[in-house]
């Protein structure tokens, strides 16, 4: 299929489905209801298996193409994009790992395609140091653990993890693997109440003496330091991450465009209204900024910068924006039923994702200076 039109593809899809889930999404926020009804739709329209190459059974969407259908898909119901881009990264990574490492993750990747298999991330609570622990066994391993922000847990396949061993040689290694999320030890929490993107489900998951095969030890690495696993991860996942806070600024401009049109005439609404399209053209340049990067590579320190970079400025925008959007809103933007108050608070999410600005800015500065980004 020609990128033009895998690109046309996708989005017309999200647009397709997104009057739906546009109607769903302040009941999925005021209940603190994971969104169910649209996974299932995103699943018959074989969302979930986008990003899996073409030859391996998938939509063959790259990251810019998926990037550009969540950031879409954002304007409809910002619980389901951000659930879904924490997805998709776990199809990116693998693909990539395919297409330049010849990792051995084909039948992975075949089996996504097949069963249009919904993966669950934990890179929220893991990152460089990882979280839980490894315990060698005979054949494999006993995972122990607790991982927070589970995005799409109570839809859920396969919980993509991690744990740290304490390996005799070569001391605290991270091992990355998947876990079917019905196997014996796994048990979803149900405890996702938070301040904004309420939807996503992205309860604790508990792991109690879950046993994983040594064959299924996908990646081995040095805990707590920057690594190739990690450059990639950074590259394929932020970008994605990113663009739904992107969306979620544009769905907000919208709202605030509409409701200011009564006051067009008014200096005041024009100067605010000219501060939120800055702000939004700001976070729409960082995006692309960094799927720019990632698309370039190579893979290491000076890409991932590249990236942590685009990720700091597009938070900052984005929550510029919506912040700017409530302002031309006014009063109206108050009240639950204009929906603009739901955006500001799902935008919050973009303070939290992984890398935060403080450790962003210690990367950036250490990498200028010609310094180990590892300290």
């Amino acid at each position: 299929m020609e990128e033009g039109r895998s690109h046309d593809r996708w989005v017309a899809v999200v647009r397709q489905l997104g009057p739906a889930f546009a109607a769903r999404a302040a009941a999925h926020d005021a209940e603190d209801s994971f969104v169910a009804d649209n996974y299932k739709d995103l699943r018959a329209h074989r969302l979930f298996s986008a990003g899996v190459p073409v030859e391996l059974g998938g939509g063959g969407a790259s990251q810019a193409e998926l990037a550009d259908a969540l950031r879409v898909l954002a304007t409809s119901c910002s619980s389901t994009a951000l659930a879904l881009s924490m997805h998709t990264h776990q199809i990116l990574v693998p693909t990539w790992r395919w297409r330049h490492q010849g990792a051995p993750v084909e039948p992975f990747l075949r089996r996504v395609a097949a069963e249009e298999l919904v993966l669950v991330s934990t890179g929220g609570s893991d990152w460089l140091a990882g979280s839980g622990t490894a315990e060698k066994v005979e054949g494999g391993y006993r995972i122990t653990g607790r991982k927070i922000f589970s995005s799409g847990a109570p839809a859920g396949d396969l919980l993509m993890t991690m744990a740290v061993y304490d390996d005799p040689k070569d001391g605290p290694t991270v091992l990355h693997f998947a876990i079917p999320l019905r196997a014996p030890g796994v048990k979803v929490q149900d405890n996702w109440r938070t301040l904004g993107m309420r939807g996503t489900g992205s309860h604790d998951t508990v792991l109690d003496g879950v046993f994983v095969p040594d064959a299924a030890i996908g990646v081995r690495r040095p805990a707590g330091r920057w690594s190739l696993p990690m450059h990639v991860t950074a590259a394929m996942a932020l970008p994605i991450i990113y663009s739904v806070y992107v969306g979620v600024a544009e769905a907000s401009r919208a709202l605030a465009l509409d409701v200011a049109a009564k006051r067009r005439d008014d200096p005041t609404i024009q100067r605010l209204v000219g501060e939120m399209e800055n702000e939004l053209t700001a976070a729409q340049l960082a995006l692309g900024h960094m799927l720019d990067a990632a698309a370039r590579g190579p893979m290491g320190p000076e890409t991932t910068g590249k990236v942590l970079i685009g990720r700091t400025l597009a938070a900052h925008a984005a929550i510029k924006t919506v912040e700017r959007a409530m302002e031309v809103a006014g009063g109206a933007g108050f009240f639950r039923s204009l929906g603009l108050e739901r955006l500001f608070r799902d935008v919050q999410g973009a303070r939290y994702h992984q890398v935060r600005e403080p450790a962003q800015l210690l990367y950036a500065g250490r990498l200028a200076l010609g310094l180990d980004v590892n300290g």
